[in-house]
């Protein structure tokens, strides 16, 4: 658990930095960078979805993602949530979403192949370089992240632990099943998620991306069935 430690730290040092700079940031200034970030962020997406092999596997998934996270409802439940917060934090972030920086951060700190590799190489080996090579990336982007999107940024930190954590901590039982091929159709379908969030962030669309997050659980079972039966 040291390298998801680590990530834990850096993450709530970047986003503290960030909020820091943030306050001393022009209102035109913060829209400018949202866009920049925005930008980028579907820049990540758009690589990121490239890792996919099965566009059917990707389809599938984002359908049934979206059926289970609307009937759900886990957009409606993390902005609950937010809200809660933001009622300590409204005169910091009156023009931002904590929901929106909390789902942004935890997509881009949590999806991809360093996240799941790297959590069972240092579940069943004690390796944390990959981790702790993530978590040097992640101070870096949650430093960004939390000069525009604000403390929702710094709440990401728990799910960093949460998600990393539990990986490492059940990577005995899910190596088995999480073999390249089905880390990359799970890449590839949050990678996707990814470009929702970057539009949103430009002002281009406002998707419930939260409602979607189930996809990512259902691009490697979809994987290892299909294979089941190739």
């Amino acid at each position: 658990m040291i390298g998801v430690i680590i990530n834990v730290i850096t993450v709530i040092v970047g986003s503290l930095v960030g909020l820091l700079f943030k306050k001393g940031i022009p209102e035109k200034v913060s829209k400018a960078v949202m866009i920049g970030l925005g930008a980028c962020t579907l820049y990540i997406g758009i690589s990121g979805s490239l890792s996919g092999e099965n566009v059917l596997i990707l389809i599938a998934s984002v359908v049934l993602g979206a059926i289970v996270g609307t009937l759900l409802n886990i957009d409606g439940a993390i902005n609950k949530l937010a809200i809660k917060v933001e009622e300590k934090f409204k005169k910091d972030n009156a023009n931002v979403s904590i929901a929106e920086g909390l789902i942004t951060a935890t997509l881009l700190f949590c999806v991809g192949s360093m996240t799941v590799t790297g959590s069972i190489q240092a579940g069943l080996t004690g390796d944390n370089s990959i981790l702790i090579t993530k978590a040097t990336l992640d101070l870096v982007s949650s430093m960004m992240l939390a000069s525009s999107l604000g403390v929702g940024v710094l709440m990401a930190s728990v799910s960093v632990f949460v998600i990393q954590g539990g990986l490492v901590l059940l990577a005995g039982l899910i190596s088995p099943v999480m073999s390249t091929g089905a880390i990359n159709e799970m890449t590839c379908a949050g990678s996707l998620l990814i470009v929702m969030i970057g539009t949103n962030l430009m002002g281009i669309t406002k998707i419930k991306v939260a409602d979607f997050l189930p996809a990512i659980i259902f691009a490697p079972i979809i994987y290892n069935l299909v294979n089941l039966f190739i």
